[in-house]
This record gives structure tokens, sequence and C-alpha cells, in this order.
């Protein structure tokens, strides 16, 4: 059991490294493991297996965005020159590419639905602060500053949305539409596996 003050390993010392690249390595018993069972696409336009890209981008995401990464592919020794072995490379490549357009497409929609969402909710606000201003004018003047008070708040209330989009949302979809441009173009070797 590690003691409280042994250091904590960091994320780099859990993986091999090649070449200066920290080596993403999956061993399979057979070629179709790595892919979706249930896609019917074409094998070299076949998803991967859920579990393999998560593996994959998950490991990318847990180190700085300046690593350089290299994928291993093991699999049993009769199976590395087989054609459906040649073809892997150009399918784990393909389906990330894929990925990436769907993130890029999801991001122009976002930044679509935050520029309608900043227009409605300037709007709103202007037309809040304008009320707030006229009932302010009025001469009840505690129920006058309650309206306006009121008023205000639901104006900048009107503005969480695309505050929210343009501050927080956007960046996640950025940062993984670069992750899976990176994979889509990171050097592949299918190994024959040790041992």
């Amino acid at each position: 059991m590690p003691l409280a003050s042994d250091p904590v390993p960091s994320i780099e010392s859990m993986y091999r490294r090649k070449d200066g690249r920290v080596l993403i390595e999956i061993k399979l018993t057979s070629v179709n493991q790595l892919f979706n069972s249930f896609d019917p696409a074409p094998f070299y336009e076949k998803e991967l297996d859920d579990d393999a890209e998560d593996y994959i981008v998950d490991t990318v995401q847990d180190f700085p965005t300046k690593t350089k990464f290299m994928i291993h592919l093991y699999l049993p020794p009769p199976l590395v020159a087989s054609d459906e072995a040649k073809k892997i490379i150009p399918a784990i490549h393909n389906h990330f590419r894929y990925r990436m357009l769907v993130t890029e497409r999801k991001y122009r929609l976002k930044v679509r639905f935050g520029r309608f969402s900043l227009l409605v909710g300037l709007s709103f606000l202007a037309i809040a602060l304008i009320a707030s201003q006229l009932v302010a004018a009025m001469n009840m003047y505690i129920i006058a500053q309650l309206l306006s008070y009121s008023l205000l708040i639901i104006g900048w209330v009107a503005m969480w949305q695309p505050i929210t989009v343009f501050l927080y949302e956007l960046w996640p979809i950025i940062r993984l539409k670069r992750i899976y441009e990176k994979i889509s173009t990171i050097e592949i070797e299918v190994l024959p596996l040790p041992g």
C-alpha cells in the first residue's frame, strides 16, 4: 500500500514511448474486435468499437496538446499480414476523420444557435431596460422600484444562454475536434502479439 509521502506517478510513466512519441497500445485477438459489429458499412469504413475509440481519445486527452502519439495494434502473428489487417490503418484514420467532420458540424450549429440566442437575448434585454426605465418613472415608488428591478433581472437572465454558449459550451467541442483531427493523422503500426 502506498504511503502518503510516496510520490504520485505521473500519467506519462504509465505509457511506453517510441521515438519520443507516447505509444497507445491495443492488443487484439482478431481484427473484428476493433470494430463495431453492428455497423453494416464496408470494412475500411466501419466505425470503431466504442471501447477502442474511448481508449484512444481518453489517452490523447490525458496528455498536453503538443504531445505526439503513435498507435501500436498487436494481432496474433498469422493475422498481421492478412488483407483485413492491411485495412486497419485507413479504417482508423477514416473513422476519426469522420468524427472530426461531425464535431465540426456540431460546432457550426452551436455557433449558429449562440448567435441566434444572443440576438434574442440582447433584444429582450433592451426591451426590459426600456420597460424598467418607464416603470421607474411612475409615481408608485415601491411597486415601481420592484417592477423596475424585476425587469432588469429578467433582461439579464435572458442573456444567460448566449453567455453559456460562447463562454463555456464551444471550447470542449473545439478541443474534441482537435483531438479527432490529431488522431486522424496519427502514425499506426500493426504488429504481431509479443510472445
